[in-house]
């Protein structure tokens, strides 16, 4: 069997015990960017699957705007991350 070499782990256990691999990540070509995959995202770097630099280089975001999504996470939770959501936590 084949293994693709990655930088850094393919897979990291949460504190849920739940496994996050590099396959459940989104794809880099992503532009429809729902809460669930901002999660994802946010915990690939909180929980050191990717790097936030890395983060930042695959999906084309700024540092500012993933600080946002980590912010929003930490503060109200996922829910937060919704775009319907933004304007209802940004005013807390």
């Amino acid at each position: 069997m084949y293994l693709k070499k990655v930088d850094g782990p393919r897979a990291i256990t949460l504190p849920d015990g739940t496994v996050l691999t590099q396959a459940d990540l989104p794809p880099a070509t992503t532009r429809r960017w729902v809460a669930s995959r901002k999660a994802a995202v946010v915990r690939g770097v909180l929980y050191g699957l990717i790097s936030q630099e890395g983060a930042q280089a695959r999906y084309g975001i700024s540092a500012e705007e993933f600080e946002e999504w980590v912010r929003a996470v930490s503060t109200h939770g996922e829910e937060a991350l919704k775009a319907t959501a933004i304007q209802k936590y940004r005013q807390l």
